[in-house]
């Protein structure tokens, strides 16, 4: 972590200790918005100093707002002063960079925090963008606020690229559907039986062979040639046999042009895609070469160059965490119950699963690959299981808590730059 960051989170946990009650700090709270974001400036005693500022998303509008905050705080004898943003959407992020690069204190306030703050506030659900903006300022007024993570500018553009190839994943797992769910369930049924078996196949009947009686109209070598790439052997001969065979008879309905041209353009626009995630994936491993610790990350079993790549991403700097605790919230592998009542002692807790899913869920998959194929982890879930091995659910219980130490390893080898060794395990 830079120094910078060090410092900046230095301040922020003191903020945390001493804002409530304090009469030092010049607290503004920002509601952000596409255009322009309003402000709330106050202090944490309650008192009310300029209940409503407009400024645009612009420089001219970050100006504005920054002179009007060391105005007031000069004016009112304040030494120290806080900015707070709840994140919605990328609209704060801009802002937050602006001020951060001047040395200014940012904190964020969780959206399901205001959500819940803002009845109290005057025992009304209501909405509004002033209300918004006093509802941040009072919730850091409490100290109920968060850390503006600001990492170095390659794991920012890693998190990017991480997001990015989740939304082209999506956009393609759409497509899929669309031309297996919507094209060949109505035109060609009968080809969904086999449509398992070679996707690049199948995906060339849909874009040239829609309509069955195409096929039929074919002899099977020119609908073979056509359809394959490279000879993979008998079975690929038979199965494509098949699938001309039953085209004559086939229940599917007629294809017009309409539906011609709506096939060829989905399964151009898969492969585009697909080219687009590769792509990707490329530009994913060219940064997280720039990572002294991703080579370490890469020594512990389970773990490949994507889950690598998300545990860059999640945790960024590994010094901003004190202690695992604080990297367990992060992944919501954290443990959690609703004690209340004579019961509550008999409670058994479960993980939060807060915080980052998709992380989570990559971690489950390495301690599932790691617990099979690996030695070590083999032996540390046998161990684990021993005497519960008829309990309900307790491999998954199990795989969960390894999931949960897999977490501390592999932020504990980012730490300390070394590569993965069994006894770790043993911790």
């Amino acid at each position: 972590m830079k120094d910078s960051n060090l410092a900046r989170l230095a301040e922020f946990r003191q903020l945390k200790k001493e804002i409530r009650g304090s009469e030092e700090y010049l607290i503004v709270g920002i509601d952000a918005a596409k255009e322009k974001h309003q402000a709330f400036f106050g202090t944490a005693t309650g008192k009310t100093l300029l209940k409503r500022l407009v400024f645009e998303n612009n420089a001219e509008g970050f100006t504005k707002l920054l002179d009007r905050g060391l105005a007031i705080k000069g004016q009112e004898g304040l030494p120290k002063v806080v900015f707070g943003l709840e994140p919605t959407a990328n609209y704060h992020k801009s802002l937050g960079e602006f001020l951060i690069k001047r040395s200014l204190p940012v904190v964020l306030v969780a959206s399901g925090a205001v959500k819940h703050n803002r009845e109290l506030l005057d025992g009304r659900w209501d909405k509004h963008d002033t209300k918004d903006a006093a509802n941040v300022a009072d919730l850091i007024s409490q100290g109920k606020c968060l850390f503006y993570d600001f990492p170095s500018l390659e794991v920012r553009d890693l998190r990017g690229l991480l997001s990015f190839k989740r939304k082209l994943k999506k956009q393609e797992h759409s497509l899929r559907m669309r031309i297996r769910n919507h094209l060949v369930a109505q035109y060609l049924p009968e080809l969904d039986k086999y449509y398992g078996k070679c996707e690049s196949e199948n995906l060339a009947i849909v874009k040239w062979c829609l309509n069955p009686s195409a096929i039929a109209d074919l002899e099977f070598e020119q609908f073979y040639h056509m359809v394959t790439t490279r000879d993979r052997g008998i079975s690929q001969r038979q199965r494509l046999k098949t699938i001309w065979q039953m085209a004559p008879n086939s229940v599917g309905c007629e294809a017009g042009q309409a539906a011609q041209f709506e096939a060829r353009l989905l399964v151009e626009s898969l492969a585009q895609l697909r080219e687009s995630i590769s792509a990707t994936d490329t530009k994913i491993k060219e940064i997280c070469l720039q990572f002294p610790a991703y080579k370490y990350l890469l020594s512990i079993p389970g773990f490949g160059p994507v889950i690598s790549a998300m545990t860059l991403g999640a945790i960024g700097d590994p010094f901003r965490f004190n202690n695992g605790t604080q990297l367990l919230k992060l992944v919501g592998l954290d443990l959690s119950a609703n004690r209340s009542g004579k019961h509550s002692a008999n409670v058994t807790p479960v993980i939060s699963k807060k915080g980052k899913a998709e992380f989570r869920y990559a971690l489950y998959q390495a301690a599932l690959i790691a617990s099979i194929s690996n030695k070590h982890f083999r032996q540390y879930f046998t161990n684990k299981l021993q005497g519960r091995e008829k309990e309900r659910g307790i491999k998954t219980k199990m795989r969960v808590k390894l999931t949960a130490k897999m977490a501390l390893i592999a932020w504990t080898l980012m730490k300390k730059k070394e590569d993965f060794d069994p006894s770790y395990l043993t911790i």
